[in-house]
């Protein structure tokens, strides 16, 4: 097999669009990809510091990589930070492939943790809910959003970068579609030009495998250990039906990438909530008191 663009061998095989290309050139289709995205959705502009969520995973890994060599052609900068949410072991692990990595590439990185900013861990956050709803997940994902908007903050960035690819757009909206969560779909547009804080998703239209493939064709260190809490939702099962949908239905995720873009920029001019300041910290909000000040205040109630 040859590579389309140079005739050298060919590494992969790109099935929805039909192309075999060597790894050279399959890595320059990665960060063309990522710039036609972040190009199109004017994510980044011209001086901005870029606050990139780097949790150890072969996603963000990725995305480090990528926007580091394009900061060294375009008029941006970046800044590595981790989220520690208090998982003994897990997280640890991937604390020292980042550290080493961002050393590796010289770019400054900074850890903030759970502990530190809500005095609960995820462990201990999941002690309190003793068992029942919300998930792990939900309670780690509301967390994190809040931790990436302090750190951002804390190092001045204009913008927040994460590594979440096509395949986990997809996932997240059948998510919201199947817990009758409509109103979530309208946050899924990528214009975020009037948000408060910009958060991006550079690699929202690259799937999973592509992003895998590139990381082990450049040889970039990641966490290969799941997160210990990852099958308690329903998010698994979601990810094993898609992709076996895929391998039957060649190009049916970007069939569905494509009808959420539409879907999310009608549900977001419907279910439009004007922002409000969370009257117990003081951060943006829809409601009088945010998601995480209820969150912390259900969990040390129960």
């Amino acid at each position: 097999m040859i590579c389309d663009k140079c005739q050298k061998q060919a590494a992969y095989s790109r099935k929805y669009s039909g192309e075999n290309l060597c790894s050279e050139c399959f890595a320059n289709s990665i960060l063309r990809k990522a710039a036609r995205t972040i190009s199109k959705h004017k994510m980044i502009k011209n001086n901005e510091l870029v606050c990139v969520a780097v949790s150890g995973g072969k996603d963000s890994l990725v995305l480090l990589d990528v926007l580091n060599k394009m900061s060294k052609t375009h008029n941006f900068r970046i800044f590595a930070v981790t989220i520690d949410e208090g998982i003994p072991g897990y997280r640890d692990e991937a604390l020292k492939i980042v550290e080493k990595f961002c050393a590796r590439l010289n770019v400054e990185h900074r850890t903030f943790s759970y502990k530190e900013l809500f005095d609960l861990t995820l462990e201990e956050s999941l002690e309190l809910r003793n068992g029942q709803k919300p998930s792990s997940c939900s309670i780690c994902g509301t967390f994190r959003r809040r931790a990436l908007d302090h750190a951002a903050k804390i190092i001045n960035a204009d913008v927040i970068a994460t590594g979440h690819n096509l395949d986990d757009v997809v996932q997240t909206f059948l998510i919201n579609i199947l817990s009758g969560d409509t109103n979530k779909i309208g946050w899924m547009d990528p214009d975020i030009s009037s948000n408060k804080v910009r958060k991006i998703k550079p690699f929202s239209e690259i799937y999973e495998s592509e992003i895998v493939f590139y990381a082990f064709t450049n040889d970039l260190p990641f966490q290969t250990e799941p997160c210990p809490h990852m099958n308690e939702g329903i998010r698994t099962e979601i990810r094993e039906f898609l992709n076996s949908l895929e391998s039957n239905h060649i190009g049916v995720k970007n069939n569905i990438y494509s009808s959420i873009l539409k879907i999310s920029q009608f549900t977001n001019k419907v279910s439009h909530k004007e922002k409000r300041i969370c009257l117990v910290c003081g951060n943006q909000c829809t409601g009088k008191i945010c998601s995480v000040c209820n969150m912390i205040t259900d969990l040390k109630s129960k």
